[in-house]
């Protein structure tokens, strides 16, 4: 019960920290590439519906009825609940990273516990910073040469099957680094790198044409801000976690 408690306070407060940090981060790095993505994708949306309007035909009253009927939709969408810009929106990012670094502090925290326990020495900072290392490697890394982060207003493949290949490529990059980080034997380094390099074997779900209005500069622009911004997260949660965790088995300890 004393090393369930240390888990969760150390990722609780690792996470609250991590998550602020981060949040901070974005503030310059990728949330004013979003904006002026938005600026383009609600050009695009003006211009398609500008041009929707142009091509009705004469009014008539099935037609005048539709039209309406597409109008009352479009307001419904538009009306559609989202967060104010400024400190709303900025509120709802912050819980966001906060409640995901918790979550993945959890699983760093859970993998500290079991190797303390193996070795029966705490997980020093550095061996935690590599342990984020992998986390980077394993949730952006790896799905990020497939599935690159994405800008508002540019067209993407059905969200199911991006969601089964990036799961896939998660799944086989953890197994591919566990078999050649503990395992240490010549068939389980070539089994690593096999599941290493499968899914982008097989290859990510993509279209055929993409058609869009935001520059090709500004999403190389994004992709290096949230690349940047997840090593960030990773390795200041990576270490962080385990030196929190560290600090609360050893008064676990000291109690017992």
């Amino acid at each position: 019960m004393s090393t369930f408690r240390s888990i969760v306070f150390a990722s609780v407060i690792s996470g609250f920290i991590v998550g602020l940090i981060v949040t901070v981060v974005q503030q310059f790095g990728t949330v004013p590439l979003i904006l002026k993505a938005e600026v383009f994708e609600k050009a695009a949306e003006t211009h398609r519906h500008d041009a929707a309007l142009a091509v009705q035909p004469a009014a008539t009253g099935h037609d005048h009825a539709g039209h309406e009927h597409g109008a009352g939709d479009h307001d419904h969408g538009a009306g559609a609940w989202e967060p104010r810009d400024g400190f709303e929106r900025n509120a709802y990012t912050a819980a966001a990273n906060v409640l995901t670094a918790i979550g993945f502090a959890l699983l760093l925290a859970g993998f500290f516990a079991v190797r303390s326990g193996t070795t029966g020495a705490s997980v020093p900072w550095h061996e935690g910073l590599l342990w984020g290392l992998a986390g980077f490697a394993v949730f952006t890394l790896a799905p990020g040469l497939g599935l690159p982060p994405e800008l508002p207003g540019v067209p993407s493949a059905p969200l199911l099957s991006r969601q089964i290949w990036w799961l896939a490529a998660v799944l086989a990059t953890s197994g591919g680094l566990a078999l050649i980080a503990f395992r240490r034997t010549v068939p389980a380094a070539i089994s690593g790198v096999i599941l290493l390099t499968l899914p982008h074997l097989i290859g990510a779900p993509e279209l055929a044409n993409i058609e869009t209005n935001v520059p090709s500069s500004l999403t190389h622009q994004f992709v290096t801000a949230v690349t940047v911004t997840s090593l960030v997260f990773w390795t200041l949660l990576g270490g962080l976690t385990s030196t929190v965790f560290a600090r609360f088995d050893r008064s676990a300890e000291q109690r017992a």
